[in-house]
């Protein structure tokens, strides 16, 4: 699996759990604090993120329970 498959999914499953509003890449890149084009260029391959490609591989070493309760720490970091 690709970097940019893993912001596909991730992407599909935020726009799922919007309702199925579809979310453009300008809104979500808005969300994450980055530009635009950066987002774009993850969505399509032509970058790959050293960092967010180390969080993915080590949420994948996690039990699903434990992934909840990891990202719900770092969602309240964010507070």
């Amino acid at each position: 699996m690709q970097i940019n498959d893993l912001f596909n999914i991730l992407h599909n499953s935020i726009e799922s759990q919007n309702n199925g509003k579809k979310i453009s890449l300008k809104d979500m890149a808005l969300s994450l604090g980055i530009s635009m084009r950066t987002y774009q260029d993850w969505k399509l391959g032509r970058a790959k993120p050293q960092a967010a490609s180390a969080v993915i591989r080590m949420l994948g070493r996690l039990e699903d329970a434990e992934i909840i309760r990891a990202v719900r720490k770092i969602n309240r970091l964010e507070d």
